[in-house]
């Protein structure tokens, strides 16, 4: 597929979605929403791809929705605003929900929806130059789609703070709410993203889609016998594949597991 607002590299088990309007800091418009979308339902069928590293060309990761689509939106009827976001909470669905690991590579601003894209992966490493932000209310609008995702990651009581005053913050302190997992140099930015697929890749394929299925089913739930039961099921699931009697075996061998490329 041609892509207008993408890039997409594949090296080595690793593709790397670059979104491509760096005149616009990556900005979310119409056509950016729908290649991501496509771009990621694509390459969750790709096996040549175990992780997924989503990036941003130019100053900025993504800098939230393109003022230009927001005037725009403004004359939409109810119907029509409707459809624009429906797409856009498709799109974060869609990254959350891959079945491969996915990494977000920030640098500059991670504004509005920068933050939703920054949360709907599963790890995300930040240069120290990187700023965060849900500016929203100063639109007259609230952070609706992303907010699953953000909250997911910072709580409920520091959303609060951010959603309500749309204060900017930098990356330790994004660091500290839960947004990133790491902070690096921006001359590490690279490096460091690199040795965490590398680590990605070390995992079983089917056991890390199924670790991303196993938080989802976890998460906010009561520790009762249900519970109890269902992760018993999932264990004793996975231990009879093929994958796992290959890891458990090269383990014990002290080999390297068929899934990692020599």
């Amino acid at each position: 597929m041609d892509y207008q607002s993408l890039q997409i590299e594949i090296e080595t088990g690793v593709a790397t979605v670059w979104m491509n309007r760096p005149e616009r800091h990556n900005a979310f418009d119409e056509t950016l929403i729908e290649e991501l979308t496509a771009a990621f339902v694509q390459l969750d069928q790709d096996s040549r791809v175990r992780a997924v590293v989503l990036a941003g060309r130019g100053k900025s990761f993504s800098a939230g929705a393109d003022l230009n689509w927001m005037r725009k939106a403004a004359s939409y009827t109810l119907d029509e605003n409707l459809r624009d976001a429906r797409a856009l909470a498709a799109m974060l669905r869609t990254i959350h929900r891959l079945s491969k690991p996915t990494l977000a590579r920030v640098h500059g601003a991670a504004l509005g929806g920068g933050m939703g894209l920054t949360t709907a992966c599963d790890i995300a490493i930040a240069s120290t130059q990187a700023s965060f932000a849900t500016t929203e209310v100063k639109f007259g609008i609230i952070p609706a789609a992303i907010s699953p995702y953000v909250i997911n990651a910072m709580g409920a009581r520091m959303a609060s703070r951010y959603f309500l005053t749309a204060g900017r913050f930098d990356a330790q302190e994004a660091h500290r709410v839960g947004v990133v997992h790491d902070v690096c140099p921006p001359e590490r930015l690279d490096e460091r993203v690199k040795e965490v697929a590398a680590a990605l890749l070390s995992g079983g394929p089917k056991a890390q889609t199924a670790a991303k299925e196993l938080i989802r089913a976890v998460v906010h739930r009561s520790l009762d016998d249900a519970l109890v039961e269902d992760t018993a099921q999932r264990i004793a699931r996975l231990r009879a594949t093929a994958e796992a009697k290959e890891g458990i075996g090269a383990f014990l061998d002290k080999r390297t597991p068929s899934w990692i490329e020599g």
